[in-house]
């Protein structure tokens, strides 16, 4: 179809397309050119929304450029809405999220917002056992923190497609859940669409039909992570009903409470200059590649996905993109804008990931350089999100001083989790962001660029320490009185720079 071309208002600003890039939101000051057809970033939807209440939707992906002149959108596959007069960002946001991707009044289950999540990854790698699972989750306990949701990430399986306990490593599964779940834990599982092409699985799924092909109609075998694996065909109704039974297999008989769906990524072929799709059992786009496993989700208590297109308004648990142990936008500094940005497509109830990051190198190596005032800073960052995930555990890492600030941060999780738990049940009704902008909270008030403190609900303004050294930082508050952690008032609008040493976060909540 042409391209449409909007002319940009004064100071009009804009959000959307992929959640990796809400480093790079608001667009308006710097050209940036993005397209949508194919992404394996993080999660991704057709919505664009403005700071001036327009917004534009199409149920198919599709590429767009903004800079200084405005806005335009090419290479749509289908038609494409733009809607206008909507007077703000959370205006235009309202409107799409009611007309396109509607919540469903269902929410995860309570304790994702109610305690952390705590995932093995960095703890055990791909070498959990049995006896390693139970000996963590008494740490946590010990250690002062509350049971929350536990993932058992990779390696808990006979193999890639065998999706049953190792029994060398898993003697008694249904016993470690019932022990997990005496202690006051749920249990969520690591899987992924690809299976192994030297186990049983391999053979039964291939004389059923049910791996994705190449073009020649040979079995597509694929290169990740983790070396090279055929690919459940989750695009039709017989593979993605096969994938479910796995999952409702292990429901039935140990008592798993959910699932971590990993990858997830379209399956694209390099053809020259373009990307095109390998083979599918039926036309689509690469995107709903992503989207047909994503939807594997939904139905289950608990199911956080890292790749995700379309599907606002779900009770899925949205989690960014793996994170550096950085202070910069691959690390700490990524993710307030990044969530702002999942809030802004539908995706309420997100995670930060791991807390500390740790993704560029392994971070159990005496050689790894370990930030404490990172780790604390993290911790501090994402305590209010919708959720928090650790996988480092703090009291290995951390010592004294360092450990007690942490452990202060995750009490204020503890204290703040029925409101947290409230907002989700919001969010289920309404289709709120849980974690907002200060645009979109109080729009048109010279909010829109702000990207290191954020909005939980309508009343609690959020302000993380986001750079290593500072003890102090600037607090921009809106109108109205607010109260401080500290206890201090501060009557806005205005701008003022607030103490905040490594002990503390600087939180405050706005008085009617």
């Amino acid at each position: 179809m042409d391209a449409i071309e909007l002319k940009r208002l004064p100071g009009e600003y804009w959000w959307g397309g992929v959640i990796n890039d809400g480093v790079c939101m608001p667009y308006g000051d710097a050209p940036y050119a993005r397209d949508l057809r194919n992404t394996d970033d993080n999660q991704a939807s057709p919505l664009l929304l403005s700071s001036h209440g327009r917004y534009v939707w199409s149920e198919e992906p599709f590429a767009f450029r903004i800079d200084d002149e405005g806005l335009t959108i090419y290479r749509a596959d289908a038609r494409v809405t733009v809607e206008e007069d909507h007077a703000s960002l959370q205006g235009a946001y309202l409107h799409a999220c009611h007309a396109h991707f509607p919540p469903t009044r269902l929410m995860p289950d309570p304790l994702a917002f109610l305690a952390p999540q705590y995932c093995t990854w960095v703890e055990m790698f791909y070498e959990p056992t049995q006896e390693k699972i139970i000996r963590y989750a008494e740490s946590i306990l010990a250690n002062g923190m509350p049971a929350g949701i536990l993932i058992i990430d990779d390696n808990w399986m006979r193999d890639y497609g065998m999706w049953d306990f190792d029994k060398f490593r898993f003697p008694d599964p249904k016993a470690m859940v019932d022990t997990l779940h005496g202690m006051g834990f749920k249990v969520m599982l690591w899987v992924c669409p690809y299976v192994s092409a030297d186990c049983t699985a391999y053979k039964k799924l291939l004389a059923n039909d049910l791996l994705m092909k190449s073009i020649d109609g040979s079995p597509l075998i694929r290169r990740w992570w983790n070396g090279y694996s055929a690919v459940v065909d989750y695009t039709k109704e017989s593979g993605a009903a096969w994938f479910k039974a796995q999952l409702d297999r292990l429901i039935d008989r140990y008592g798993i409470d959910g699932f971590k769906l990993d990858a997830g990524e379209p399956i694209l072929q390099d053809a020259g200059d373009v990307l095109q799709p390998v083979a599918w059992s039926r036309p689509m786009s690469a995107m709903e590649d992503c989207e047909a496993y994503a939807r594997l989700g939904i139905g289950y208590p608990l199911s956080e996905l890292r790749m995700c297109w379309k599907l606002g308004g779900q009770p899925l648990i949205q989690r960014q993109r793996d994170k550096h142990h950085s202070w910069d936008r691959h690390g700490l500094s990524g993710l307030i804008p990044n969530a702002v940005a999942q809030g802004l497509l539908g995706y309420a109830y997100n995670c930060p990931d791991m807390i500390g990051g740790g993704m560029d190198g392994d971070i159990n190596s005496p050689d790894y350089r370990f930030d404490g005032e990172l780790f604390i800073r993290y911790v501090q960052c994402s305590v209010l999100f919708p959720v928090m995930q650790f996988s480092m555990a703090p009291w290995r890492v951390l010592r004294d001083d360092e450990l007690a600030w942490c452990l202060d941060a995750v009490r204020l999780r503890t204290t703040l989790g029925p409101e947290i738990a409230a907002l989700a049940r919001q969010a289920a009704e309404d289709g709120q962001p849980m974690l907002r902008s200060m645009e979109f909270s109080y729009p048109h008030q010279g909010y829109a660029k702000i990207q290191d403190q954020f909005m939980l609900g309508d009343r609690t303004l959020v302000a993380p320490v986001l750079e290593k050294g500072v003890t102090s930082r600037i607090v921009r508050f809106p109108e109205g009185r607010w109260i401080g952690d500290d206890g201090s008032a501060v009557a806005g609008p205005v701008e003022m720079r607030v103490e905040a040493p490594l002990s503390r976060l600087p939180w405050f909540r706005r008085m009617a």
